[in-house]
């Protein structure tokens, strides 16, 4: 018995994007050439050039430009039909990842947390699980990511802060601890030489909050909060 498995893209739940058109822009990133990438995929021109129309219908978004030169005309890949194949392929090497090794495998967040004059950084959640609540900032880490890039990104995504890690706070990996799955978290200790930050991504909005006065939190924020309270002997 083999597993074999389909991966594809709707937009509005309509098909847009699956490896036919994948392989088909691999070819016309190869050759510079609609005409040539559908030869070689033993298509008809017609069909090629008619795949990626009815993508860019659905879509709302030009994947493949057409630039006449003084013999030739060639065909470029837009920013969004590369975008496009980057996600195609990171889902389609999770799933053959996951094939090869048949097991449920935890997912990986990082969290920040930055003090500045006893006060931390918190963002408040605008969507579920937790929406409204306060948080630290953070977020999943990303395929062929490493969580010191992960946590980095993901607070200029929440805060607009570009940090600096001072080292790891703690691993958190209790199974309950997100309602989502089993979800384990690595807490950076942070610091940033400008703490203009504003809410951006899925944050409704940033501040620093009093360390002796921090609301009801999402996830275990309090308990990582208070562990690093313990750590750095602030009462």
């Amino acid at each position: 018995m083999e597993i074999k498995f389909k991966i594809w893209f709707e937009y509005e739940k309509r098909y847009f994007f699956g490896r036919g058109l994948y392989e088909l822009f691999q070819k016309i990133e190869l050759t510079g050439s609609i005409l040539d990438a559908s030869k070689s995929l033993k298509m008809s021109y017609r069909n090629a050039w008619g795949k990626i129309v009815k993508a860019e219908k659905v879509y709302g978004r030009k994947l493949v430009l057409r630039n006449k030169g003084r013999k030739v005309q060639k065909s470029i890949l837009t920013d969004e039909a590369r975008y496009l194949m980057s996600e195609y392929r990171k889902y389609e090497d999770v799933f053959n990842h996951y094939l090869r090794r048949p097991y449920i495998i935890p997912s990986v967040a990082v969290d920040g947390i930055l003090v500045r004059d006893n006060k931390v950084l918190l963002v408040k959640r605008k969507n579920d699980p937790y929406v409204g609540y306060y948080a630290l900032p953070g977020g999943f880490v990303e395929y062929n990511e490493t969580t010191e890039n992960a946590i980095i990104r993901e607070m200029k995504e929440e805060t607009n802060l570009d940090v600096k890690i001072n080292g790891i706070v703690g691993v958190y990996s209790d199974p309950s601890r997100d309602p989502r799955g089993h979800v384990i978290s690595i807490v950076y200790e942070l610091d940033t030489d400008d703490l203009n930050f504003r809410a951006g991504d899925d944050a409704e909005r940033a501040e620093m909050v009093d360390l002796k006065s921090i609301p009801p939190l999402a996830f275990d924020h309090s308990k990582i909060i208070k562990d690093f309270m313990i750590r750095k002997n602030i009462e």
